[in-house]
């Protein structure tokens, strides 16, 4: 195509050939990659609704042949669900919510506040990023041990009270903030508690959207520490308990889809009404 077409193409708003191939195969490869993501999700929560005859009768199909709760029925029956439940929102909630307030006064102090060593501190910090938690796990253990924390809700929340990744996108954040606004809060006579307070954090809400629904997925869904932590079966979260059912002799794996399918509903639900937040702060922070 000459130089006259393609200028006259764009002068009409038409798109060329060639960028409309471009197009066509980017959103091939959009539709397979979509596919190929979400019908595992669809089998898994129709397969929660199929017996265990049909399950293993015909194992690749999507949609059971008739519908049946036994599933749903089966996991409040066969395992302390509810109480499972509960342990999973106290733990992914209580460690969000302390992990964003250590976080964010970590952040505030690396990004507003000057002193000797801040940022040999914060390499320091990223630098733990780079050690496996697994490394650290028996030496956390004994000290639960001897504090008597296993099988507690503390010895499973304050291990976890913190996360480099968070400090970092907060600190990532917070540089991203006009100086000026400090300035101006301490001629009105605000200290550092007040400016972190009423300065900052309502400016960084996509930063703190995105630290809570990243670690809120990351802890509802931990497997190991709980399983390390607690041995008794009313602490398990609902990620590990569904682990030990599945262990047994005989397992029902309609009662193990049914379990999985209602451990995603709230991380659906968060991440949709955080969506808008979570984005805007891996724009901010960097990470895009």
């Amino acid at each position: 195509m000459s130089t006259e077409t393609q200028l006259s193409s764009r002068g009409t708003g038409r798109p060329t050939p060639s960028s409309a191939a471009r197009a066509t195969v980017t959103w091939i490869y959009l539709g397979v990659a979509v596919i190929l993501a979400i019908v595992p999700f669809i089998w898994m929560v129709f397969g929660a609704f199929r017996s265990e005859s049909d399950l293993f009768g015909n194992p690749a199909s999507l949609f059971p042949h008739t519908f049946t709760l036994h599933g749903f029925i089966g996991i409040w029956q066969q395992l302390p669900f509810l109480r499972q439940l509960i342990n999973s929102f106290v733990f992914a909630g209580g460690t969000t919510f302390l992990t964003l307030v250590f976080d964010s006064l970590c952040a505030y102090a690396l990004a507003r506040m000057q002193f000797r060593g801040r940022n040999v501190v914060f390499v320091l910090i990223l630098v733990t990023l780079m050690v496996p938690f697994q490394v650290t796990l028996i030496p956390v253990f004994i000290e639960l041990f001897h504090f008597g924390w296993l099988n507690t809700y503390q010895g499973l929340i304050i291990p976890r009270a913190t996360s480099a990744f968070g400090i970092f996108l907060f600190r990532q954040s917070f540089i991203s903030i006009p100086r000026e606004l400090d300035e101006a809060a301490r001629i009105d006579g605000a200290n550092h508690l007040r400016i972190y307070w009423q300065v900052i954090l309502p400016l960084a809400k996509p930063a703190i959207a995105t630290v809570a629904v990243l670690n809120f997925m990351n802890l509802w869904n931990d497997l190991l520490w709980p399983l390390v932590i607690t041995s008794n079966q009313n602490m398990l979260t609902l990620p590990a308990g569904l682990t030990l059912f599945g262990g047994q002799h005989i397992t029902d794996h309609a009662v193990l889809l049914a379990g999985a399918t209602i451990s995603i509903i709230p991380l659906a639900i968060g991440f949709i009404f955080a969506q808008r937040y979570f984005v805007a702060g891996l724009t901010t922070s960097g990470l895009k």
